[in-house]
């Protein structure tokens, strides 16, 4: 009989008092914790940073004065910035049009953004997923315990027969387990609304690369044009100090021989030094623009580069407003985007709403137990668990309102992004329209000045002419040359905008290549 309680009081003691977590050699997992709804936030993706073109109309003042439109590329935010790679060599870099796309999405900091974003929206897919797959762990017990029978108070026991008694101590004893513990949920449509979200929201931000992809294409670009425009007026304004040095020279020369006046000299001595300070504001510029570019595109530190692809003009066709607008719709991927956006929010939604349904789910392990592996038997247990929502103090509700207001909210911005891309394509028709007629009067009129200017020197020189008529003349040509300048970086601006408009800006870059000399 004394053994008989020995025994009972092992039992008891190591099913209650040393393993609590152990019935009979059986260790169950506990039950998983309720999954809770994936909420979006309810603005949409935020924008770190934008990109545009821009039309303004530039007054030009002159002996022939005009306005002319003249394209800018503005850059805001992480689009202007990037990861310098490489170190800077002694000789200038040959950059063309396409290396410099090359670097600018490979280093520029919009890309890499986007892309870290999308890995982070990849890891969030896969978490959801593993709330829909089983949990298989495997564990190891070894115990060496002696356990006081008086914490239990089988000592102090009462109505014992006469003559028997518990010891004081337990053991020691050795208990040993080893097994495989496995949880599933089998139903749970919350986390299934969940994985479904976040396989949309992932889709989501895949597209938002490549619209941050079409973007840095247009911001290198339309740098890149502009560095262009830049060096052109250099080129324009260095040819303006050598005519205007020439008939200064030439207006010295005649004073001296009696034919003119001093005033004839002072004069064309001024427009020599306006043409002067005009080169030095446009170097400046020229320094500036690149410095924007390299910068744009991780060029190293410090390195001096030389722009390979001049841009010439030439007449091509473009597609119709309608056509254009369908591919738009059709191709722009900050449209999709928003639409994975609409999505996601509807499972939310959906999510949120499955609250309500129970959820199901199933528990178990199997394990070799005993007091040493050598004397160990197989051992199992299962269990099935129904998870039915009673009170849950007015959660569930609130979680629905917020996945409403999120859809809501979503529903809006793609309404909203529609409607600004039809306004792009619009607006980017309208530039091209005007450009296109500005650049045929600016490259006529730009022959009609240069023509004026000859006529207007021969004539100075045949002395049946002062200066004030060449000092004309020769303003005229400046004019002249900067209205052609604006008006061809603008045609290509809009030419590029455009195809930004249309969601294609890489085979844009490639029409202008086609309209280039490398």
């Amino acid at each position: 009989m004394r053994t008989l309680f020995s025994s009972l009081a092992l039992l008891i003691a190591f099913g209650t008092v040393s393993r609590p977590d152990v019935v009979w050699g059986q260790q169950p997992p506990p039950p998983p914790a309720p999954t809770t709804p994936l909420v979006l936030p309810i603005v949409g993706v935020p924008q770190a940073g934008t990109v545009m073109t821009i039309e303004a109309t530039t007054p030009n003042v002159g002996a022939i004065s005009g306005n002319t439109l003249n394209g800018t590329v503005q850059i805001q935010g992480v689009f202007g910035g990037s990861t310098p790679a490489g170190r800077a060599t002694l000789e200038p870099l040959t950059l063309n049009l396409n290396e410099a796309i090359r670097r600018g999405l490979a280093y520029n900091l919009g890309v890499i953004g986007s892309t870290n974003t999308e890995r982070g929206a990849r890891a969030a897919e896969r978490n959801a997923l593993a709330k829909l797959l089983p949990d298989v762990s495997g564990t190891i017990t070894a115990a060496d315990e002696k356990v006081s029978l008086a914490t239990l108070g089988l000592q102090s026991a009462q109505n014992l027969p006469p003559g028997f008694q518990f010891g004081r101590v337990l053991g020691p004893f050795h208990f040993f387990d080893a097994g495989v513990v496995a949880s599933q949920r089998v139903i749970d449509l919350t986390a299934l609304r969940n994985y479904r979200a976040a396989k949309d929201i992932t889709n989501a931000t895949a597209q938002t690369v490549l619209d941050d992809r079409d973007l840095v294409v247009l911001a290198v670009g339309g740098s890149y044009l502009q560095a262009l425009a830049a060096a052109a007026r250099v080129d324009s304004a260095r040819a303006q100090v050598d005519t205007a040095q020439a008939v200064y020279t030439q207006a010295v020369r005649q004073n001296e021989a009696g034919v003119n006046a001093q005033i004839d000299v002072d004069r064309s001595q001024v427009e020599w030094q306006v043409q002067r300070l005009r080169l030095i504001s446009f170097q400046t510029d020229f320094a500036s623009q690149k410095l924007v570019l390299g910068r744009m595109i991780g060029l190293p530190l410090g390195q001096e580069f030389a722009l390979a692809t001049m841009m010439e003009y030439a007449p091509g066709a473009r597609p119709s407003l309608p056509d254009a607008l369908t591919t738009a719709f059709a191709s722009r991927a900050d449209l999709k985007a928003a639409d994975a956006q609409v999505r996601a929010a509807d499972q939310v939604r959906k999510a949120a709403k499955a609250q309500y349904v129970p959820s199901f789910a199933v528990n178990g392990g199997y394990f070799v137990a005993g007091e040493t592996p050598s004397q160990s038997n197989g051992v199992f247990s299962v269990f099935a668990t129904v998870d039915v929502p009673i009170w849950t103090g007015g959660r569930i509700p609130a979680d629905v309102a917020l996945a409403d207001a999120a859809y809501n909210q979503r529903r809006a911005e793609y309404e909203d992004v529609r409607g600004r891309i039809d306004f792009e394509v619009r607006t980017a028709f309208l530039r091209l329209n005007a450009t296109t007629e500005q650049m045929s009067v600016a490259e006529s009129n730009r022959t009609l000045a240069q023509s004026t200017l000859r006529q207007a020197r021969d004539r100075f020189a045949a002395g049946v002419a002062d200066t004030i008529e060449v000092v004309q003349a020769q303003e005229s040509v400046a004019t002249a040359e900067q209205d052609y300048i604006d008006s061809l970086h603008a045609l290509f601006l809009a030419k590029l905008s455009l195809a930004r408009a249309m969601g294609n800006t890489e085979a844009g870059v490639a029409t202008l290549l086609q309209r280039s000399k490398p």
